[in-house]
């Protein structure tokens, strides 16, 4: 699959998934964006993907705060031109019950960065990508239509939102030439469990797996390049599972 000359937007682009699935698309020739709060994550990043051979711009910034997501998209247009692939990895995980005073507060956090502003970013790349006849992929988690474990509402909320997003800004891009899909992972070890204080999750969620195993950040990476290039040229509103066979069981 090749990318060379292609520009990608990575949101969340500066650990887990979204630092691999920058590292892939600089191996294939891609111009990348990778977005992110933690500065020197983002570095590192921007300094494998360099080794790579890619051309990078790395953006610090809060994408919750409309300003900031808008600076994105300004920065990107401004450096390279266009924009051809989004991919709206962003995202955090709560633990947080309905019977918890601050479940309201942890609902506002969760949704604004994993619906809201992957909404905001959608809605002001769509125009450049009409423009390349681009594409659009969402990074949403089995948790979107899997219940399991109780007290992360919050987040299987904003998971089955972006589910149900994808679909209806695929018919609404599609007469534009323009294809949106979603991949859902399972169980993948990133900093996400580390951060919502789940030490230890991952043996736990695999052993819930068909296949007794979680998937690496690549195996993730490789389905989001899929779906962005033009392999994936007649698929259009569909959620790619890469979960193990979790929701099997």
């Amino acid at each position: 699959m090749s990318f060379k000359d292609k520009v990608v937007i990575v949101t969340g682009g500066n650990a887990g998934i979204g630092a691999t699935t920058a590292e892939e698309f600089a191996k294939e020739g891609a111009k990348v964006v990778i977005v992110g709060r933690n500065q020197e994550n983002l570095n590192k990043v921007q300094k494998s993907c360099e080794d790579l051979g890619a051309t990078v711009l790395s953006i610090k910034a809060d994408i919750t705060k409309d300003e900031e997501a808008k600076s994105v998209i300004d920065q990107t247009v401004d450096k390279f031109g266009k924009i051809d692939v989004l991919v709206n990895n962003a995202g955090l995980l709560k633990k947080v019950g309905i019977l918890d005073a601050d479940y309201m507060q942890a609902y506002d956090v969760t949704m604004n960065l994993n619906m809201r502003a992957l909404a905001l970013l959608t809605n002001l790349a769509a125009p450049h990508i009409v423009k390349t006849k681009g594409n659009i992929v969402n990074i949403s988690s089995i948790a979107g239509s899997y219940v399991g474990l109780s007290h992360y509402s919050t987040y299987k909320l904003s998971k089955a939102a972006v589910d149900h997003f994808t679909r209806c800004i695929a018919l609404e891009l599609a007469p534009h030439g323009v294809r949106v899909n979603a991949v859902s992972p399972g169980p993948v070890p990133t900093d996400i469990f580390e951060t919502a204080g789940l030490r230890g999750a991952i043996d736990v969620l695999k052993c819930a797996t068909a296949l007794n195993k979680s998937a690496e950040t690549k195996e993730v990476a490789d389905i989001i390049l899929f779906l962005a290039s033009d392999k994936a040229a007649s698929v259009t509103g569909s959620n790619y599972t890469v979960d193990n066979g979790m929701l099997l069981k």
